[in-house]
């Protein structure tokens, strides 16, 4: 069956794809695979020839209806319509960063479109995204509830499982019709457990309903941070693994009771009904339940082939009902968890079941399990691992169960008592507490997860060394002190940041962080000391580069312009680090965003300055000019542009380079700058805005500098850095060192001589 699964995988993959070139080579793989079939009275070829033929023929006929009707036809016009909406998902809020402003997407069916002169009857999935002041309305919408909407169709993304996408929509919600009585006691039962830990503190009070409903609308960001540092990000998530324990604690509280037999099916049965009706009947809720039962069937089970085989029927069952898992991160993962936990979970669980209550072995077992399996997948997506994370989950395992069951008791209860549902609710917040404790100083560890580049050597490696330590684990778990000892081996390894060899170089001054699609400059100052220079746009890639460098101590941080790729990472510059003193642009539009950084300044106490053009200061053995930004008056620019030419613009002299630290400025700041009668002349230049193809050659000539370094992610959307300023810096005999392809960039003197050491 597994070959089968996997030929049914492939197909969904192919006949999704709406591309005529795979669906023929499919065709002639089938063709060839019938052949083989009657040639050697296969029937194991002729299955998977049949399975690829079905699968493929559904993945067709699901693209077909998406792409072809009223719906797709006003989408590649990109019409304006008018439509009645069914919403299908809870609205989930994209936060707004830098310029780009808030958002809420939800998937909804169309009911009645109408433009471009004509309307039609038709239910077609589409993915909303509304704009504008309303945001707070739109995500109180429950799920069930039609509304009147106006906005522009776009075309959706090839593979996309939807129709087309309706922007632009503002205004408050015109609801039309209520959801159904069964939607609406599925909201009020949500609502009920929010409710009965709404008296708890913010982060446990956020974290139950995740736990039990997949509700993230309360988590935290620092929160989820910390639960992706620790790999207990999936908790939060509608999965199969959190259901596997949800009904292995409940069959087993039940088996204390005395229930057997039928009874005991009831019970798990019951279970499956409550969770896929209060998590909503999506196809993801689906997966999760569809991979729960396997893996629970699988640890009730002494046979690892019949678990295999189960989750194999499983998979085919599930892409003949919606083709579209087959390109589903989720899809990916809940299949690789519950295979960890079909073929290693139950084994574990009888050798620590000889030591702990089954229960708790179960607790441990499973997300140990489902960690191993994912890991090489989860860094694909994120380019990080997370050392922590197994013993993070099999620290938080033993409380995932009791949480999840107590918050459903709340959930359920409060339609009985707000007294009743109140106290299941504490019970619930304290078990999820003391997961939050987990994440928190897991995530707190130097060593609690590591970036790599997902490279498929890389990835082939995870791959490798997660499958090793699976088959070794059982050798390991039976003998305690082998345990004892690779658990002392984990906090040796979490103790201390990863180090690459040679990086970062002993002597070094300068370093450009790789913080992707953004800027984060470290200026050594000391032991230990450093000016920070932005912040880049992920927390956990600028504390990893800090933590690396050894930096504990921030005694000046500099926040050139306040766009999302120069200040969202600030938390990572934060976390365990003392600042002294916080520099603003004294052009700093004033908004949501200088209102955040100012206040979470002040609740740290660090003082706040916007020093003007001509500022000197010296912070341990470095000294800083600040040579911009400089007025100026250039009626053409959007609001963009004018936030980019209101950066801070920093000359900086350390153990005898100079620096010339540049933050975004455009062509107009630049000439500013130089109109100024600055003293530009620079060892080093931070290139502006990432490499973009707006600079001035004469800003650039003037700094008559020996290396130009592009901090910009790799493979970005916006072409950085430019052809055109690649040949600029290299016409002017600079040598150019880009983050992209380099990873971070250090410069150090050597004998007395400009020299860089790139970290790839």
């Amino acid at each position: 069956m597994v070959p089968l699964a996997a030929a049914g995988w492939g197909a969904a993959w192919v006949g999704t794809l709406g591309s005529l070139a795979g669906i023929a080579a499919a065709a002639a793989g089938v063709a060839v695979a019938l052949v083989v079939a009657g040639l050697r009275r296969s029937a194991s070829v002729l299955a998977i020839a049949l399975v690829t033929t079905a699968i493929i023929g559904a993945g067709v006929l699901d693209v077909y209806r998406l792409r072809h009707g009223p719906v797709a036809s006003l989408a590649h016009q990109e019409a304006m319509v008018s439509a009645n909406l069914e919403i299908r998902t809870d609205p989930h809020l994209v936060t707004g960063r830098g310029v780009r402003a808030g958002a809420a997407v939800m998937k909804a069916v169309t009911v009645r479109i109408a433009g471009r002169g004509h309307a039609w009857r038709v239910r077609a999935p589409v993915l909303v995204v509304v704009t504008g002041p309303q945001l707070g309305q739109w995500l109180q919408i429950p799920v069930g509830t039609q509304v009147a909407v106006n906005g522009r169709l776009e075309v959706a993304d090839r593979g996309s499982d939807v129709a087309a996408v309706l922007r632009g929509a503002r205004g408050a919600p015109l609801v039309i019709e209520q959801p159904s009585a069964g939607l609406r006691l599925v909201e009020r039962v949500r609502a009920g457990l929010r409710h009965a830990v709404a008296d708890r503190p913010p982060e446990p009070r956020g974290l139950v309903p995740a736990l039990v409903l997949g509700d993230t609308s309360g988590l935290e960001e620092d929160l989820t941070r910390e639960f992706q540092a620790t790999g207990l990000t999936h908790l939060t998530a509608v999965s199969g693994a959190n259901l596997t324990l949800l009904l292995a604690f409940v069959l087993t509280v039940s088996r204390w009771v005395g229930v057997r037999g039928w009874w005991l099916r009831g019970v798990g049965l019951s279970g499956v009904v409550v969770f896929v009706a209060l998590c909503r009947t999506e196809p993801s809720v689906l997966r999760a339940a569809a991979m729960g039962l396997v893996a629970l069937a699988a640890l009730g089970s002494g046979s690892r082939s019949a678990g295999l085989r189960n989750l194999a029927v499983a998979m085919m069952i599930l892409l003949l009902m919606d083709p579209f898992l087959g390109r589903s991160i989720g899809f990916t993962l809940s299949v690789l968890a519950c295979a960890g936990i079909v073929w290693w979970a139950r084994s574990w669980t009888v050798i620590m079941n000889r030591r702990l209550p089954l229960i708790l072995a179960e607790s441990i077992a499973v997300p140990l399990a489902a960690q191993l399996a994912t890991t090489p997948v989860v860094a694909a997506i994120s380019e990080r691992v997370s050392i922590a994370g197994l013993m993070a989950n099999a620290l938080a395992g033993p409380f995932v169960g009791p949480s999840t069951v107590l918050g459903f008791a709340a959930a359920g209860s409060s339609l009985l008592s707000g007294t009743l549902a109140a106290a299941f609710g504490f019970g619930a917040a304290c078990c999820a507490q003391m997961i939050i404790w987990i994440a928190t100083i897991g995530s707190q560890l130097p060593g609690s997860e590591a970036q790599l580049p997902a490279t498929p050597a890389i990835l082939i490696w995870l791959a490798a060394s997660s499958l090793l330590a699976g088959l070794l684990m059982a050798h390991v778990l039976a003998r305690p002190w082998l345990s004892l000892l690779l658990g002392g081996v984990m906090i040796i390894c979490l103790s201390t940041a990863p180090r690459q060899p040679g990086w970062p170089p002993r002597d070094w001054v300068l370093v450009a962080c790789d913080v992707g699609q953004g800027d984060g400059l470290v200026v050594r100052t000391g032991r230990g000391s450093a000016i920070v220079v932005d912040s880049g746009p992920d927390p956990p890639a600028m504390r990893a580069c800090l933590d690396r460098l050894g930096i504990r101590r921030v005694p000046l941080l500099i926040i050139t312009h306040f766009h999302a790729d120069h200040v969202d990472g600030l938390a990572g510059v934060l976390y365990h680090r003392r600042v002294g003193q916080l520099w603003l642009s004294p052009l700093a539009p004033q908004g949501p965003s200088t209102a955040l950084i100012t206040s979470r300044a002040a609740q740290q106490r660090i003082p706040v300055n916007a020093p003007r053009p001509g500022t000197r200061a010296s912070v341990g053995v470095a000294e800083l000019q600040v040579l911009g930004p400089v007025e100026h008056v250039a009626p053409d620019q959007d609001e963009s542009s004018k936030q980019n030419d209101g950066s801070l613009v920093i000359m900086v002299e350390v153990s005898g380079l100079r620096l010339l630290l540049t933050g975004d400025i455009e062509p107009p700041g630049q000439q500013a700058i130089l109109g100024s009668g600055a003293n530009l002349r620079a060892d080093v230049l931070k290139i502006p805005h990432h490499g973009s193809a707006r600079q001035d050659p004469a800003f650039f000539a003037a700094t008559h500098a020996s290396i130009a370094i592009a901090s910009a992610g790799a493979q970005n959307d916006y072409g950085h850095p430019a052809p055109r300023t690649v040949q600029l810096v290299r016409s002017l005999g600079m040598t150019l060192l880009r983050t992209d392809q380099d990873g971070s960039v250090a410069i150090r003197l050597g004998r007395h001589r400009l020299a860089a050491v790139t970290q790839r």
